[in-house]
């Protein structure tokens, strides 16, 4: 009630604006079926890029929108039947009014990923056309104008209302009905809407339309859309079974590796291909050997040798203070990495200050210098451990199963995350927990057996 309410207000204000009005449009009927389609049960050729598998509201393929009957044969999903195109009368938004509006507030938007920034820009240099909001069809909601009550608002437009719809209903909810407008009126908040390719054009040209005409609403300020995960080169798709089921892999293999893999191989710019290989190779190689391996050579050497504890230091010489400083520096740069949404980047960058702390272990080799010098081992693993301590927090937002273990091991209480976004110094003397190996290296003999399963239901 309150989705619908929100949509009938946001249409009858952009209605009374001038910026929906009224025009005829062809439509494909079936008669086999008795009805208009719905432009996702319109199936056909694209007009621009030539895919077969078009539908139509959009190809998948290139990515354009489109008007159902532009479609190169077009046949009726349910049936096959070749749809009539009759005449209805329906509601447009005049895309086409706001193309420099537009073009202007994306001026500024060079913080954008390239892909989304370009496909916007291209959208717009080609020039904007109006677009139908309402459909011949049974559910949805209803168009608050009298005489149009066997139509529909169409759901490509109401769709994107439910960001504010479910605004307004948290603020509802919540007891102050008004503390919506802390996010939708306060000009110092920044929305961000993650998504996938294919959404693009929703949210960097229609919605922000809608918001411009409805007036006094906070824009995107960032659309941080990623491009596809295909599997062994095709599509993800669910009704083809060729996905990973989450169920069914977490029924045998721990969370974090999955995060690691999918952070570190993030589809950002281009496609990127998920292969079990890739993923074995990445847990082995990387995973394990740099950050688990350095988590738990660096916790059993200490507990064993200095009766569980945090050992004291007297003494952190250059090549000490200069990690310390570095894994302080890398934190901001993470920081800022996270807030233009550049996660590749940033768990990458996180993995680095690994590699530096397994390339200073190798520098200062405490478990050779124990023999001789034990205060001098006890120096440098002391801050190979606070190094340790801040890899916990900056992995927090990748892998935080695995950050709480380090937290638990480290001797620390409650969550990791109460600690929040900064670095602290870790307590001398501080008792530690028996620690435990962090991840498990992935035997290769499960890269063909997880492969074969691909199209089939695993759970």
């Amino acid at each position: 009630e309150n989705h619908t309410r929100v949509t009938q207000d946001m249409f009858l204000t952009l209605l009374e604006k001038g910026h929906i009005y009224k025009k005829s449009m062809p439509l494909p009927y079936c008669p086999k079926e008795n009805r208009f389609l719905p432009d996702r049960y319109v199936e056909g050729t694209c007009p621009y890029c030539g895919h077969e598998g078009a539908r139509g509201d959009q190809c998948d393929h290139c990515g354009k929108t489109l008007n159902a009957s532009e479609l190169l044969a077009m046949h009726c999903h349910f049936c096959g039947t070749t749809p009539e195109i009759r005449e209805s009368e329906h509601f447009f938004l005049r895309l086409s009014a706001f193309t420099d509006r537009l073009k202007e507030w994306v001026a500024d938007k060079q913080y954008w990923r390239k892909p989304v920034l370009n496909w916007t820009l291209g959208l717009l240099n080609e020039g904007l056309q109006d677009r139908a909001v309402t459909r011949d069809i049974e559910w949805g909601v209803p168009i608050p104008v009298e005489g149009y009550e066997n139509k529909r608002v169409y759901v490509w437009f109401e769709a994107v209302i439910g960001y504010l719809s479910a605004a307004k209903e948290w603020a509802h909810n919540s007891g102050d009905p008004e503390r919506w407008r802390d996010w939708w009126q306060d000009p110092e908040c920044k929305s961000y809407y993650f998504l996938g390719k294919d959404n693009i054009p929703f949210h960097t040209i229609i919605w922000p339309t809608m918001l411009m005409g409805y007036g006094d609403l906070n824009l995107p300020y960032d659309v941080p859309a990623s491009q596809y995960i295909t599997m062994r080169g095709s599509k993800a798709s669910t009704s083809r079974n060729w996905a990973v089921w989450l169920p069914d892999y977490l029924s045998r293999y721990d969370p974090d590796p999955l995060r690691y893999y999918l952070s570190a191989s993030m589809p950002e710019t281009s496609d990127t291909d998920f292969t079990w290989a890739d993923f074995v190779r990445r847990n082995n190689d990387e995973l394990v050997a740099t950050y688990g391996n350095l988590v738990h050579r660096v916790l059993t050497f200490v507990y064993r040798n200095f009766d569980g504890c945090v050992p004291h230091y007297d003494n952190i010489d250059a090549r000490g203070k200069e990690l310390e400083n570095l894994s302080y520096a890398l934190l901001n740069d993470i920081d800022k990495l996270l807030y233009n949404c550049h996660f590749k980047q940033a768990i990458m960058t996180a993995m680095s200050l690994a590699h530096e702390t397994n390339r200073y272990l190798d520098e200062k080799s405490p478990w050779k210098v124990i023999k001789e010098d034990k205060q001098a081992a006890a120096n440098s693993l002391y801050v190979a451990l606070e190094i340790i301590s801040h890899l916990k927090t900056m992995l927090y937002p990748f892998l935080p199963f695995s950050s709480q273990k380090v937290h638990e091991f480290l001797g620390f209480k409650g969550n990791v995350a109460d600690d929040g976004w900064k670095l602290h110094s870790l307590p001398q003397g501080q008792r530690l927990i028996k620690p435990q190996p962090l991840f498990s290296k992935l035997d290769e003999a499960l890269i063909e057996e997880e492969t074969s399963h691909l199209g089939q239901v695993r759970c």
